[in-house]
């Protein structure tokens, strides 16, 4: 091969090298800004509470192999399986995102690749179950009361409670009443493993003694009994205001 052949090969060999890295570059900085946009924020059980009581949340379980979900979860999808699993993410790219896993190190590896697959905003259960549990070991009985609004006398309202047993030994439902005949409660399950939750279905009849006993603003009382002893009892309300047509 003559100098001059060499040359020409040198060139395109130098050509071709600085395209392909500047092809790089642009890629590389195309997921930095990808990634700066994006707002990762590490949170504690308490915030983890307000948040995923709030409906636009989504709250996704991303431990593999699959765990005993936080009560109210959205979905799970394995951490390392998210970019192929995208049909079960939002669609909208600014939903808040509540992301965990047992013990925080799989959330904050899944917390990188939701931003670079453009979702904005990212909440990062820190810690994970392990810590959250740990904080919150007991039964609980969520939310502590529903407004149902105004109820026309003659309709029926209906809403749930959820009850999750965050404990590690199994928990048996041993009673639900209510506080008066015109609201009347049923689990879903009665009985519950380790770290499970059930639904508590309450409908509320303001008619049923077909008097106007139950007109105006009214609190009714759903109770719970457990074989726990340290839960033996709970209670939640429901409030509404009743007026007839």
């Amino acid at each position: 091969m003559n100098n001059k052949n060499i040359i020409i090969v040198v060139f395109i060999l130098i050509v071709t090298g600085v395209y392909f890295y500047t092809q790089k570059g642009q890629k590389t900085d195309q997921n930095a800004d990808t990634l700066s946009n994006a707002d990762i924020q590490l949170i504690n059980p308490d915030q983890f509470d307000e948040l995923s009581a709030k409906q636009e949340t989504f709250v996704l379980d991303v431990h593999t192999p699959e765990q005993a979900h936080i009560s109210d979860s959205d979905a799970f999808i394995p951490y390392d399986k998210l970019e192929e699993n995208i049909d079960q993410l939002p669609a909208d790219k600014s939903t808040p995102i509540l992301v965990y896993c047992r013990s925080g190190s799989m959330s904050r590896e899944a917390s990188q690749t939701l931003a670079s697959m453009g979702y904005t905003t990212i909440y990062d259960l820190e810690g994970g179950t392990q810590v959250y549990r740990a904080q919150r070991i007991g039964v609980m009985l969520q939310p502590d009361s529903r407004d149902l609004g105004t109820v026309i006398y003659g309709d029926i309202a209906t809403t749930t409670f959820t009850l999750t047993n965050n404990t590690p030994q199994p928990l048996n439902i041993t009673r639900v009443s209510t506080s008066c005949g015109c609201t009347s409660a049923i689990v879903e399950k009665e009985s519950l493993q380790a770290y499970e939750s059930t639904a508590v279905d309450v409908s509320f009849d303001p008619a049923v003694h077909k008097d106007d006993t139950d007109l105006g603003d009214l609190t009714r009382t759903i109770y719970i009994e457990t074989d726990n002893s340290n839960f033996a009892k709970m209670a939640v309300d429901i409030t509404a205001t009743v007026v007839k047509k």
